[in-house]
């Protein structure tokens, strides 16, 4: 019997390396380096979830099969090979196909569950798939799921073989903007600022081995007044007489989710769900010094651990105070507050787009490569743009030092506008929004049938499940610029029931009605702040936009555009983008709190990146470094 198996073994690992060689990035558009770099037998292998971390788990990224079939049709043969998890419309899926929503993408692969896992309860986690998703193993539904941004996860214990080969069989079906979901800047028809369809899986898919009684998720909240963190967390299936504890260790800037420290620093039993542990010697987490303390929550059943998993926190504080400018008049403004210190928060506007990988970096260290360009050129934030990162994203953040904008991916077009199913003329009255950007009145919310309202709250809830533990995230955007903006006051109060720790910008450039904690104006590509409110934290959500294009390093070769004039040379934005820098100055002396520029890299046929859509650096990194070193230290004067 062992000769069959690892006859069979070699079988299958001989056609997983045939399957390998036969994969290459589909397609003729430029490509970051990292895309050379993939490899089908070993795509994205980190530990997709470092926030709470078990050791034991099998990752199924790889070449799988799939076809594309009509929505209503059963699963047929196979159509070719995909590399998961990477989007169908993407280069680095090996396909590069569209898949509309008259069709439907399936995927199907085999694994086999270690002998080591017997006795223990196996989950099939999903990092995210968009949009709906159904599942089955071994021929029989697992479960499924709508939402194209956040993680999901099935106990497929039920459904496994007592040995062998398993088989997984995915359906995912995603209408993109021709229906109600939440889908950022995704459309059918990609144009302007609207870019290419993501369809399928596009995170880490993986499969984890659990006891019975396991922690299934945590949160922690750092109050740095008191000194102390509390823990909550939930368990399935605890017995009468188990313990749950959660330890504080000790950790540093630099900690890492995959090398916790040991020395203990704090330690205390839940009641009721429960803990609180104080913190000695506290020490702040901020873009200067990213401290990060390990957090190890544990059940215990006479005094043996029967589940432990492995986190993170910081001590933190995301507030606003009343300041003013000392030396520069007596007049304070609501500001935002790290610490309870004035911080201006200063920072890109960013995608999260990829020439080969579209929503998914070709690896983690060009996932880190981002965040690591806009800490050196001196920036504190990043605005995340109508889109949800993989949870890695979000800790490399923590670890370097990051804050960041947390944007809900919007529902309608541009202008409020109703997505494209519902656009008889009657339904489309009723749902457009009128947007007023330069004014307190005249922005009117948008009336939408329910089914939408419903869907977009049930996505918020689980995007900011998602990510809320993650120390970064200081602001949360349910709206753009009235895209889709429904009942502004009522999804804030959602919101804040649902995180009341962090400030809420209602609508980033969008219809106010003064509910939230942010005032946020845009205004391209010039900076101005045309509107002010004494009791609102005053913003500048987005501005700037200066084009510049790099030959060879191109979506396509013309028609590539920005918001400003497209400059000649990269002395000429630095230039401009100098004088708006200054200009920033003053409106901080005038009550102005925070800054976005647009944008990160160039996206598509946007070439107002300060990188290119490849990752190439357009401007001179250390003059960029003090131009927006000039612009936050100018807050402290």
């Amino acid at each position: 019997m062992k000769k069959i198996l690892l006859m069979f073994s070699l079988l299958l690992a001989g056609g997983l390396c045939a399957a390998s060689r036969d994969w290459a990035p589909a397609g003729d558009k430029i490509k970051t380096k990292w895309a050379g770099t993939v490899d089908p037998a070993n795509v994205h292998p980190e530990y997709p979830r470092p926030q709470m971390v078990r050791t034991d788990w099998i990752n199924l990224n790889g070449l799988w099969d799939y076809s594309v079939t009509d929505s209503d049709a059963e699963y047929s043969m196979a159509d070719g090979k995909i590399l998961v998890p990477f989007a169908i419309e993407s280069s680095l899926s090996g396909v590069q196909k569209t898949v509309g929503k008259e069709k439907a993408l399936w995927y199907e692969r085999t694994f086999t569950v270690p002998s080591s896992w017997k006795g223990k309860d196996v989950l099939l986690h999903f990092g995210a798939v968009d949009w709906k998703t159904e599942v089955w193993v071994n021929g029989t539904k697992a479960g499924e799921h709508t939402g194209g941004y956040t993680p999901f996860s099935f106990d497929i214990t039920p459904y496994l073989k007592r040995k062998g080969v398993q088989t997984l069989r995915v359906k995912v079906w995603d209408a993109t903007d021709d229906s109600y979901q939440p889908r950022g800047k995704q459309v059918c028809q990609s144009s302007g600022i609207w870019y290419t369809p993501v369809t399928g899986i596009w995170q880490t898919v993986w499969l984890e081995p659990v006891s019975k009684t396991y922690i299934n998720d945590y949160y922690v909240v750092s109050d740095i007044d008191n000194k102390e963190i509390q823990v909550s967390a939930t368990v399935r299936n605890l017995h009468l007489g188990d313990v749950v504890q959660v330890e504080l260790i000790e950790g540093g800037v630099g900690y890492t989710a995959e090398k916790p420290g040991n020395k203990v620093l704090a330690k205390a039993d839940f009641k009721d769900g429960k803990a609180t542990l104080a913190v000695p010697d506290m020490k702040f987490w901020s873009p200067d010094s990213p401290y990060l303390y390990g957090v190890r929550v544990s059940v215990l059943r006479d005094g043996k651990s029967i589940d432990a998993i492995e986190g993170y926190t910081a001590m933190r504080k995301i507030s606003k105070i009343r300041s003013g400018n000392k030396g520069r008049n007596s007049n304070s403004y609501n500001r935002m507050a790290l610490n309870n210190v004035p911080l201006f928060q200063f920072g890109p506007l960013d995608q999260g787009w990829w020439p080969d990988g579209l929503y998914t970096a070709p690896s983690d260290e060009a996932l880190r490569f981002d965040i690591e360009q806009t800490k050196s050129w001196g920036f504190n934030m990043i605005r995340k743009h109508i889109k949800v990162e993989p949870a890695r994203w979000y800790y490399w953040c923590d670890v370097l030092g990051m804050l960041v904008w947390q944007d809900m991916p919007c529902i309608g077009d541009h202008g409020g506008r109703s997505p494209h199913e519902y656009r008889s003329k009657d339904v489309l009255e009723n749902t457009r929004n009128r947007w007023s950007s330069d004014s307190f009145i005249g922005g009117t919310d948008a009336s939408i049938p329910q089914e939408w309202k419903a869907n977009f709250y049930k996505e918020w809830e689980e995007i900011i499940a998602s990510v809320k533990n993650f120390q970064c995230i200081c602001v949360w955007v349910p709206f753009n610029e009235a895209w889709g903006q429904f009942d502004t006051p009522e999804v804030v109060e959602f919101t804040r029931r649902l995180d009341p720790t962090r400030l809420i910008n209602e609508s980033s450039g969008g219809n106010y009605s003064f509910c939230g904690d942010i005032l946020d104006v845009h205004h391209y590509a010039c900076p101005a702040m045309n509107v002010f409110e004494g009791k609102m934290i005053n913003v500048l959500g987005e501005y700037g936009g200066l084009g510049h294009v790099v030959d060879g390093h191109t979506w396509q070769q013309d028609k590539n555009w920005g918001y400003g004039k497209t400059l000649a040379t990269p002395e000429e934005v630095l230039d401009m983008y100098g004088k708006f820098a200054e200009m920033l100055k003053a409106f901080i002396r005038t009550g102005c709190s925070a800054a976005v520029y647009t944008q990160t890299t160039d996206v598509e046929v946007e070439v107002n990146g300060i990188m290119t859509y490849d990752r190439i650096m357009k401007l001179d990194a250390e003059r960029l470094r003090k131009i927006n070193t000039s612009v936050i230290e100018s807050m402290r004067d």
